[in-house]
């Protein structure tokens, strides 16, 4: 059956919740359903992903050789989410992009819209069979914990591959020689960076329950309530 005039099933979902599964269960469904090799959730700014989530679930409705599979430049991710845009509303999607917070790759910005993703996803993927590696040209995406920057370009074998990093360094080295200290160093900050920024976010959220509570310290009605949700905020570790 065609589905080139297919409308999507339109979900609504408020922000993340405890009903919403984890980065690491959110990454790890990326990775899988696309073969692909992102290694956090900021990585998916890029666009690309759900483009090409939109071609495996509305066959035709997306022009995939325009999509930047593989970019770092904030210019070439609003390129990507322009096209999920208009794909949006080929198929009668009603959601609105924040295109201009995604492309920061700001964390929670990202998670959020994933997670909505995923149940659009859930809603409309009718389980098509789907090559994601072979729709995209055999072209890797994401930038994975094993290397550096994006794929090399290969050269003579008796020449060392230059490849440029995430942060647009040119780099060389020797992919063979590459020790494991070095990959699970790269691997540890990356998961530092995540963890500091989810301490970060949760950090600030606490402040505004704080001066929320203290806003409201005058009125006698709401003094139980801001005592008890203050006593929870300062609780000292269990530990």
């Amino acid at each position: 059956m065609s589905t080139k005039n297919k409308r999507a099933v339109n979900v609504h979902s408020t922000n993340v919740t405890s009903d919403n599964p984890s980065r690491y269960e959110m990454l790890s469904w990326v990775n899988s359903m696309l073969k692909a090799e992102f290694s956090k959730i900021e990585e998916l700014c890029t666009g690309a992903a759900y483009c090409q989530f939109m071609d495996m679930m509305f066959p035709n409705s997306v022009p995939v050789k325009r999509i930047k599979f593989r970019t770092n430049q904030e210019h070439e991710h609003i390129h990507n989410f322009k096209i999920l845009q208009a794909v949006f509303k080929k198929v009668v999607v009603d959601k609105v992009i924040p295109i201009e917070r995604l492309v920061k790759g700001r964390f929670q910005d990202n998670l959020e819209f994933l997670q909505w993703f995923r149940k659009f996803f859930d809603a409309n993927y009718d389980g098509r069979e789907y090559d994601p590696v072979i729709a995209r040209n055999g072209v890797t995406m994401g930038f994975g914990t094993h290397i550096v920057g994006p794929k090399c370009q290969k050269q003579s074998p008796k020449t060392t591959p230059r490849c440029e990093s995430q942060k647009g360094l040119n780099i060389t080295f020797d992919s063979e020689k590459a020790s494991t200290e070095n990959k699970v160093e790269l691997l540890l900050r990356s998961q530092q960076r995540e963890m500091e920024q989810e301490r970060d976010f949760y950090f600030k959220k606490l402040r505004d329950i704080e001066t929320l509570c203290r806003k409201h310290k005058s009125d006698p009605t709401a003094k139980p309530i801001y005592e008890s949700v203050l006593k929870i905020v300062y609780a000292d570790s269990p530990n």
